[in-house]
């Protein structure tokens, strides 16, 4: 079993790199793989919308966006975190969040998704709330925690302090790892649920 757990921030080795490590200690205590894959820092553009990805069922453009697809694919569930700017993730994030959800074809129903987001102060519930639209949009479970998934700190390793941040990311580790062992079981004994033929309504004809 394995996890995809993706950091959108810009720096390497920082507050949100250690949240992320946190939470990795825990998935493989609990016999889960764990790769981290460094997002923010790379040059992924926006969406295009030319819909070359509905023929192909991958982006157009050969970037990282395409490797994670690959990965994501293969794995039982996905971690995303950001740190907060201007109350928002990262751009470059959501950038690739975008075309990583609707290029790919494959199925993600019961994959579990979980967020995390790192902030100097203020931000955090509404940078929260965005990450998790991509998993509720894809048919995946959100795990939670014992609180909202946000460690706080502003220069490098300051996030190392706040105890009660790390408490709920390493909770969040655990709950995750038992939802995902969990789907694993139910799937094996009873399939996943059936779904209906989709139909798309709009809302101006």
């Amino acid at each position: 079993m394995k996890i995809v757990m993706l950091n959108g921030s810009p720096r390497t080795g920082g507050n949100t790199a250690l949240a992320l490590n946190e939470m990795a200690g825990v998935f493989e205590k609990n016999g889960l793989e764990a790769e981290i894959i460094q997002v923010g820092n790379k040059p992924i553009r926006g969406c295009m919308a030319c819909g070359s990805c509905g023929k192909t069922g991958k982006c157009v453009f050969d970037d990282p966006v395409n490797e994670i697809a690959e990965k994501f694919k293969d794995a039982d569930g996905m971690v995303v975190a950001s740190p907060v700017y201007y109350a928002s993730a990262n751009a470059t994030l959501i950038a690739c969040l975008d075309r990583l959800f609707y290029s790919t074809d494959f199925d993600k129903t019961m994959k579990v998704g979980a967020s995390v987001v790192v902030a100097r102060r203020g931000g955090c519930s509404a940078t929260f709330d965005e990450l998790n639209k991509y998993f509720t949009i894809s048919g995946m479970p959100v795990a939670s925690s014992r609180y909202w998934n946000s460690v706080h700190g502003a220069k490098k390793g300051e996030a190392q302090q706040d105890a009660e941040g790390l408490l709920t990311v390493r909770a969040l580790a655990a709950n995750m790892a038992f939802l995902v062992k969990s789907i694993a079981l139910g799937r094996e004994a009873f399939g996943l649920p059936d779904k209906e033929p989709w139909q798309a309504t709009n809302f101006i004809r």
